[in-house]
């Protein structure tokens, strides 16, 4: 289409190239800036995996795998607890105070008790 106005077909070519030129540069912006959020995030989701080394102003932080092998030596030191061993644990405590008690008091109807307690669980 020609307007017959060679000054006013140049305008709206030109115009024309600088919406498309505009777009695609707005494009390719919104890629690049979501690109670039998508690495913060990554970078920062490997910082909290790997954990960062101390520097000075701010203490170290462990990563995820450190964190988990401390949170499995608790767990260790508690399930040492809760089942019967070599007599050092709180389990083997409530048991012989159980059984002290059961010679403390042998009739079950005087001290109130009506059945056996149940034997420890021998293994997890």
């Amino acid at each position: 289409m020609d307007t017959g106005v060679p000054a006013l077909d140049a305008v709206i070519v030109w115009g024309g190239a600088a919406s498309v030129l505009a777009a695609v540069g707005a494009g390719v912006w919104r890629g690049i800036r979501g690109a670039l959020r998508l690495h913060r995030r990554i970078d920062q989701f490997m910082d909290d995996w790997a954990g960062e080394e101390e520097r000075p102003g701010v203490p170290a932080r462990p990563g995820v795998m450190e964190r988990v092998s401390g949170i499995e030596e608790r767990l260790s030191r508690v399930e040492h607890e809760l089942y019967p061993n070599s007599g050092g644990s709180l389990r083997d405590a409530v048991d012989l105070a159980n059984h002290r008690l059961a010679r403390l008091c042998p009739d079950a109807d005087e001290c109130g008790r009506t059945e056996p307690p149940d034997p420890p669980p021998t293994s997890p």
